[in-house]
């Protein structure tokens, strides 16, 4: 017997995957300009953090840089070496 395919399906799931994981890749870094762009947000009228010390602001900087190393490292390892993949 033929092998059955799915309806619907015309990419091969491994394919698929991988382009949406080069996807996050390049998205990776828009994601993270507006996330080290909110603290402007925070800023009151006068120029100081206006409820949010710096602390804070510094805490969540440093917490989206830990975030950022951590996504590119979990993109690369995903993304790896593939022999089949030209370009």
């Amino acid at each position: 017997m033929s092998e059955r395919r799915r309806p619907g399906l015309f990419v091969e799931q491994q394919s698929y995957r991988r382009r949406r994981l080069r996807d996050a890749a390049r998205l990776l870094p828009v994601v993270l300009a507006v996330l080290v762009a909110v603290p402007a947000y925070w800023l009151a009228d006068d120029g100081t953090a206006g409820g949010t010390g710096t602390r804070n602001v510094g805490l969540y900087l440093f917490a989206v840089w830990g975030v950022a190393v951590a996504a590119a490292a979990l993109l690369a390892l995903a993304l790896g070496d593939d022999p089949d993949e030209e370009g």
